[in-house]
């Protein structure tokens, strides 16, 4: 891809697969905290993968649910209260929520997929961007196209975009069925500001990964990336069939697989669990 976001490579200069930790890492649920986004890092992910909600006075949050009540021990909807009440709750008992601020400045060098999970977020999570300047470390993703498209429509500059289930699904269902000219005439209108495709294995019985649905984006230029796999032999499996990249819950079970082949980017040797 041309985009700086894409740029993964290996000291010959040859693409490597994106090992993308889901929102970080920790065997001990406290996702998306800084204490996983940070023990990613530490196994080497220069990808993470995470989700912005914005509080009811407008600071944008890492956290993926709509309301506190799954992972912390607050309560209530984010987009109803204000940071400083958000600010007491902890993810798993132990870990506050962080902000989109402290992420990007704590960790500079890594990347962020970040999945724009509701629409009082698209203007607080354009905000954040343009005021850190950090345009080339972020794809913007969301379930929703026309939310994805308003994102990036107030943006001053490109970013990285993933689709949204629509334009997955149609890529997924009309591939097979459709002749090769009119299916890629269609996609390039219904993709025009979409760089990789982020999907299942399968959406419920319909394989969705396969070999004719990769070399499809590969001929329309687009990456493939797929959630979310933990299972090392599955992650064998699809790094063999040509997948761009992994998300993952198991950041270190993926790290050994990419060592194992030869394509992990960051330090050799045997992966530490930063959990204990």
């Amino acid at each position: 891809m041309s985009l700086p976001f894409f740029d993964h490579a290996g000291a010959d200069g040859a693409p490597l697969p994106i090992a993308m930790a889901h929102r970080g890492f920790s065997v001990d649920g406290l996702e998306n905290s800084m204490a996983a986004f940070r023990a990613a890092a530490e196994l080497g992910c220069r990808y993470l993968e995470t989700d912005v909600h914005t509080t009811s006075d407008g600071v944008l949050l890492l956290f993926h649910d709509g309301t506190l009540d799954r992972v912390t021990d607050g309560s209530g909807r984010v987009a109803d209260l204000p940071a400083q009440d958000v600010a007491g709750a902890r993810i798993g008992g132990r870990e506050p929520i962080p902000t989109f601020e402290e992420l990007v400045t704590a960790l500079p060098d890594v990347r962020l997929n970040l999945d724009v999970k509701d629409w009082g977020s698209v203007r607080s999570t354009v905000e954040a961007i343009e005021r850190h300047g950090v345009h080339d470390r972020v794809l913007i993703a969301s379930f929703s196209d026309r939310r994805r498209r308003a994102v990036l429509k107030q943006l001053s500059q490109p970013v990285a975009a993933s689709a949204g289930v629509v334009s997955n699904a149609l890529f997924a269902l009309l591939g097979p069925v459709v002749p090769g000219p009119a299916f890629r005439w269609l996609m390039r209108r219904v993709l025009r500001d979409v760089h990789a495709l982020q999907v299942p294995v399968r959406y419920g019985a319909v394989p969705v990964v396969t070999a004719g649905f990769l070399r499809r984006a590969e001929i329309l230029g687009l990456v493939v990336h797929v959630w979310t796999i933990n299972d090392p032999a599955e992650m064998r499996r699809l790094l063999d069939l040509g997948v761009a990249g992994i998300v993952t819950d198991r950041a270190d079970l993926l790290r050994q697989v990419l060592e194992e082949r030869g394509e992990w980017a960051g330090p050799r040797g045997a992966a530490e669990n930063p959990n204990g």
